[in-house]
């Protein structure tokens, strides 16, 4: 029997969230369970913990109440960065209609023979993350979304700066051990200026090849000639924030969740097997399940955090009820409202059969990720080329190397 919430009421109120955010990502599942049924919303000095499936679904569902505060200083004036504005659901819907979900079987082919070539290339060692996690999303940015005459390198560095000062980096990760908050916050902004110089040449290099014609169907021309049109309120300025968006989405998010669903799958002989045998064997889409499955179990994306814009009850009408005040971090706790059993049958077996409707991979609500679609097919074809290697060793599994998210992976298989 577990009692966690034993040793966090001894334990300091100023400790408290820094023993928590440690069984979180250390010992998660049972941490969860016994927050569930116990203390489901769990208050400290620095944030709310909500761990049941119904209440992190009316936090992420509501923007006017629970609000993306803590990206504003992130992403500035980026949609993703606003609740329920006219901008947002402008922006949104535009960035929706140039990705277009009839391109996902070529989307999927195109990621699943980039990443058999990568593979192929490395001849049996690879370091994965590089090659193939980063690498192959990279590719994609390059060669589908239009990013010509750029560098890989400094795609990953922009998309991974952006990335951590906005994930990784809130007022609430000052707790984490060797984290310096400051030097993120600085990375990130020369990564927006080394992007922006040339996000800008990109899009008036693009922009006179479209006027002069050009037929190129890629998303940045797609928005160029949606903004030449006039007919929407789009002008060059969002053509380049929202460019940066699709980058900055792509490459970090689709590295983690692939990492993290091979982490999973190898975490049993008998799940790895059945697994591999999927990936060798059927439809490429057969094999999908395995890698959602497991990222309910290893989520990129633990929580999603939100603050609170007015007193507000959650988990009412039950014993654990409790309000929420004006100003509070909420993290809505996915992970754990993913094992939650009153929205998921066999809450806590490995089933690649479920209906994925109702988990948190891509986010929920307003906020959900913009890309899921393609994140949908890319991520578990990328887990798939590399689970069909013979003689596959994944060895120790990731190295993080003191940061939030894996840097570096070494494995061998036979070509």
């Amino acid at each position: 029997m577990t009692n966690y919430l034993d040793q966090l009421d001894a334990a300091a109120p100023a400790d408290r969230w820094k023993i928590a955010r440690g069984l979180l990502f250390g010992d998660p599942l049972p941490f969860f369970a016994e927050l569930r049924e116990k203390r489901p919303i769990l208050p400290m000095n620095e944030v709310t913990l909500v761990t049941r499936f119904a209440d992190c679904n009316l936090i992420l569902r509501r923007p006017l109440t629970f609000g993306v505060d803590l990206y504003k200083p992130k992403q500035g004036s980026y949609f993703m960065a606003q609740d329920d504005t006219a901008e947002h659901w402008r922006e949104k819907s535009i960035m929706k209609s140039i990705l277009d979900v009839e391109d996902l079987p070529k989307i999927r082919d195109f990621v699943s023979k980039e990443t058999d070539k990568a593979l192929h290339e490395s001849k049996g060692k690879a370091e994965l993350v590089r090659a193939v996690t980063r690498g192959m999303p990279v590719k994609l940015v390059q060669d589908w979304f239009g990013f010509t005459r750029s560098d890989p390198e400094k795609l990953i560095d922009w998309s991974y700066w952006n990335q951590q000062d906005a994930f990784w980096n809130q007022p609430f990760d000052s707790v984490v051990d060797g984290l310096d908050q400051e030097a993120v916050v600085k990375n990130r902004e020369k990564a927006g200026v080394m992007m922006a110089i040339y996000l800008g040449r990109l899009v008036l290099r693009r922009s006179a090849a479209v006027r002069l014609g050009s037929r190129r169907d890629d998303p940045v021309s797609r928005l160029l000639r949606l903004s030449f049109s006039g007919g929407v309120d789009f002008d060059l300025r969002d053509v380049v924030f929202n460019v940066g968006g699709l980058l900055i989405g792509a490459v970090e998010t689709t590295s983690h969740a692939v990492c993290n669903a091979l982490t999973h799958l190898m975490s049993g002989s008998a799940l790895f097997k059945e697994a591999r045998d999927a990936a060798l064997s059927g439809r490429a889409e057969d094999f999908d399940g395995y890698v959602f499955e497991a990222l309910r179990f290893n989520p990129a994306f633990p929580y999603f955090f939100r603050v609170c814009h007015r007193d507000t009850e959650l988990a009412g009408g039950t014993p654990h009820a409790h309000v929420i005040p004006k100003g509070t971090t909420v993290l809505a706790v996915t992970h754990s409202a993913m094992f939650d059993p009153s929205a998921f049958p066999n809450a806590d077996g490995f089933d690649p059969g479920r209906d994925f409707s109702d988990t948190y991979t891509f986010g929920h609500g307003m906020h959900t990720c913009l890309g899921r679609h393609i994140a949908g097919i890319m991520v578990p074809e990328i887990t798939r080329q590399i689970m069909r290697r013979s003689n596959l060793d994944l060895g120790a599994g990731p190295d993080f190397k003191g940061s939030s998210v894996p840097q570096s992976w070494t494995i061998s298989y036979t070509d």
